[in-house]
């Protein structure tokens, strides 16, 4: 295994992102369109938080549908902004940081997304899945 590969590596480069001003409704739209967990909320170029669908989730009360499953209801997330609900004590890594670096943290904490940032400014996310495809990569 090679102790020092870069996070930038394995990180997502493409990312989905939210704005302070975006709706709850517009990131549930996210996370189901993009089969993705987490999403980096930005004010410009500068992160400020990080959603997960598990935030939408404790304020959702398990994702309220209609009897066919296909409209959601979105009472509840017009009571909320993303700024109250998003997770604004961000961990990160630099991208020159080591994948190591990411899963020590990960062993550590309680969550499971770590935005990249290059020079402040954010150029990808890595997750656990991330992680853990690249260690079983190396078997």
């Amino acid at each position: 295994m090679k102790p020092t590969v870069p996070v930038s590596n394995i990180m997502t480069k493409n990312l989905v992102k939210l704005n302070l001003d975006d709706s709850l409704t517009k990131a549930e739209s996210l996370f189901k369109k993009h089969k993705i967990r987490h999403i980096p909320v930005v004010k410009g170029k500068k992160i400020v938080g990080i959603l997960s669908y598990t935030d939408l989730l404790r304020i959702s009360f398990a994702d309220a549908t209609d009897d066919d499953g296909t409209e959601v209801e979105t009472t509840i997330y017009d009571m909320f902004s993303i700024e109250q609900v998003m997770t604004s004590q961000i961990v990160s890594l630099d991208a020159d940081d080591y994948i190591k670096d990411a899963a020590e943290i990960f062993t550590k904490a309680e969550f499971h997304a770590l935005p990249v940032l290059k020079n402040e400014s954010l150029v990808g996310i890595v997750t656990t899945t991330d992680v853990i495809k690249y260690l079983l990569k190396q078997y």
